[in-house]
């Protein structure tokens, strides 16, 4: 690739192994390469976060080039010189945000170095005061930018309310890589592979143990099942905050030989494709990464009605919906799911082909590139 081409950067503040937006952030250089341009991530974290490591790792495999600095919190203003030298060096012509942090690092990189301003609004989700400044902080900036991309309509509603003119907004939903996130093995190939019993129906999430995703509605809709009706276990994969507290209700409930913690968990794929249903319980989202991968994979859905779900699962075709916080709602339809191998394989079926459709990794890249070529971008 030319050495003049185009250098979209993409900055993002996190912790530890991050998430579904650092799986978009990490996917769009070898995307974006394809289509002519030059892509790097640079990723702000705390010092000596073990959990950065599954960042590195992922850069790698890939092929996402990766800049990284220590962030030591909101009073940090080393990252502003920082930042701007390594825009210099890369010469920079799209700062292209992900969160509250590097919307306003953009506006003052920006002061000396010029470049168009992007920033994709991927979701408000923990009501917390650090979250509530956070929001402010959203408020304030991004009317300032060139173009605001929302992942679902109801991010898209809420940033017209703060003041973002209706011809910068622009709604680019979340997607998958559908050759990575490919089907290869049985549920009970994966099963085996993971030391899954196979005589054991397995019910799955994946999401950081914080409050929002619902993780405590989703054990109690799970205990309500009861224990032979079918034979199950639930798993659930990633770190936070309530693991303490999920853990606590899990030993309350008697469920501690059928709830399993995992942790942290680098490979996914593998998880998914052992389970024979993937449960979304959480009560606030953007478009979660975690219901497209699942439903890439064909692995039957559940979700709770949550912002951009709607858009993709068309409920008892492709999926099944339960409303926001009902907990019997989820119950019943986890058994439904777990009585019937036709109807989930069914739904699986379905699910592939939407997100073959309408969710593929490619399809958002193409929009994404539509819209760098709407920016009049600074001469170098």
């Amino acid at each position: 690739m030319a050495d003049d081409a185009p250098m979209i950067l993409h900055p993002r503040v996190i912790t530890g192994a991050g998430g579904g937006p650092d799986k978009t952030v990490l996917n769009s250089p070898r995307f974006l390469k394809r289509h002519g341009y030059r892509s790097a991530c640079l990723f702000y974290h705390p010092p000596e976060d073990a959990g950065f490591q599954a960042i590195r790792d992922r850069a790698v495999d890939w092929d996402a080039p990766l800049y990284e600095f220590d962030d030591r919190g909101a009073l940090d203003w080393r990252l502003v010189p920082r930042t701007i030298a390594l825009c210099r060096e890369l010469n920079v012509a799209v700062w292209h945000a992900h969160d509250y942090k590097t919307n306003l690092l953009g506006l003052l990189v920006r002061r000396r170095w010029p470049m168009r301003l992007v920033t994709t609004v991927h979701g408000w989700v923990e009501l917390t005061l650090k979250t509530r400044v956070y929001h402010l902080l959203d408020r304030w900036t991004m009317p300032k930018y060139d173009r605001v991309i929302c992942v679902s309509p109801d991010l898209r509603d809420s940033c017209q309310r703060f003041g973002v003119k209706q011809d910068r907004l622009q709604l680019i939903e979340n997607a998958i890589d559908t050759e990575q996130f490919r089907r290869r093995v049985s549920p009970a190939e994966a099963k085996k592979k993971l030391g899954v019993s196979p005589d054991e129906l397995l019910v799955g999430a994946v999401g950081r143990l914080s409050a929002e995703k619902g993780f405590d509605l989703l054990i109690r809709a799970f205990a309500a099942l009861g224990p032979d009706k079918p034979p199950a276990r639930l798993v659930i994969l990633g770190e936070g905050s309530e693991r303490e507290n999920l853990q606590a209700l899990i030993e309350r409930a008697g469920l501690a030989n059928r709830v399993i913690l995992a942790g942290f968990q680098s490979n996914t794929i593998d998880w998914y494709q052992a389970m024979d249903v993937f449960a979304l319980s959480s009560l606030r989202e953007g478009l979660p990464n975690v219901v497209l991968e699942a439903m890439s994979l064909e692995t039957p859905v559940v979700s709770t009605r949550v912002a951009g779900v709607p858009r993709v699962i068309t409920d008892q075709r492709d999926g099944l919906i339960v409303p926001i916080g009902d907990e019997r709602a989820m119950t019943n339809a986890l058994a439904s799911l777990l009585d019937s191998e036709v109807v989930r394989d069914r739904l699986a079926a379905a699910a592939r082909r939407v997100i073959e459709e309408r969710y593929s990794f490619e399809t958002r890249m193409r929009k994404m590139v539509s819209l760098y070529e709407s920016l009049d971008l600074p001469a170098r």
